[in-house]
């Protein structure tokens, strides 16, 4: 039987694609909530339990509003999963963040319309906290293994150990007028996946933070050619090496035994009383739930 992971990566299938990934499997799971967007892949990476999970499903073909992300959620609650870190594409909306830059978000702000963004319905009231939407332990550590693996890899990549994340819904790109709205708001990047992914995250009791990489000035930037899926692509490709070389020096840097408040952010957020709880509810989110019941 394995052990739970120690982490879990939600990013594009080529991630695992590691030789020092051992013991690989694939794991099917049905959740209350749907299929996840793939099987999840589970692993031995420098003898550390991983899991990685493709948040576009194989071959990429699950767009960023069809994607089921509770389910994702789910399934990696029900492995043990206690950290998760999303690796994303994003835009720029500041001139000093450029294109093949690393940014670790410590703020987000969702922009999405059509998407389930919570794990508690009908019958069980829920009302998260989500002032710091990322996990402020996990946060500090990936900063550390990001800067540590630039510096070792003498990559040209300049890391943003702060900066805040719009999501909108995609899958279409911004039109001008919307990028420029966003920078007069602050926003430095911007990307289509964070929402509701991190809160949901929250939600199940799961550290959470985002490596995001930056393939372009989204559509603003005057003196820059426009972001196109081409462009994207071809940063991803160039930083996936990168990628996998901090998700390796993270792994050797997580503390087991740390505890966090992100453990218990259901504590305080059931609203319902306990007698009141419809017992289907109840069923359907008893994997978050049960030991507060």
């Amino acid at each position: 039987m394995r052990k739970d992971p120690i982490l879990a990566v939600i990013g594009g299938s080529g991630l695992y694609e590691m030789d020092a990934l051992k013991e690989t499997e694939l794991q099917e799971i049905e959740t209350p909530y749907g299929s996840p967007s793939s099987p999840i892949m589970r692993g031995t990476l420098d003898g550390k339990e991983i899991a990685f999970l493709a948040r576009h499903g194989f071959g990429h073909v699950v767009s960023p509003t069809q994607i089921n992300y509770r389910a994702n959620i789910y399934a990696l609650k029900s492995i043990g999963v206690k950290k998760i870190i999303s690796i994303s594409a994003c835009g720029s909306l500041r001139e000093d963040y450029k294109p093949g830059d690393i940014v670790i978000p410590d703020q987000l702000l969702d922009f999405t319309k059509k998407r389930q963004s919570s794990f508690f319905e009908e019958g069980l009231v829920v009302h998260i906290g989500s002032a710091d939407p990322f996990c402020p332990n996990l946060h500090k550590t990936v900063c550390e293994a990001m800067n540590m693996t630039i510096h070792d890899s003498q990559h040209h990549a300049r890391l943003h150990r702060t900066g805040s994340l719009i999501t909108i819904e995609g899958p279409r790109f911004s039109t001008k007028a919307e990028s420029n709205l966003f920078r007069t708001w602050g926003i430095s990047i911007i990307g289509m996946t964070a929402c509701p992914e991190a809160f949901l995250a929250r939600e199940a009791e799961i550290c959470y933070t985002i490596i995001a990489h930056v393939t372009d000035y989204d559509v603003w930037h005057v003196s820059e050619e426009t972001v196109s899926v081409e462009m994207v692509i071809k940063t991803l490709q160039k930083n996936t090496r990168l990628a996998q070389e901090s998700i390796r020096t993270l792994l050797a840097m997580l503390d087991e035994s740390q505890e966090c408040a992100c453990s218990h952010a259901l504590a305080d957020a059931l609203l319902t009383q306990k007698t009141a709880i419809q017992k289907s509810a109840a069923d359907k989110a008893s994997i978050f739930i049960e030991k507060y019941l």
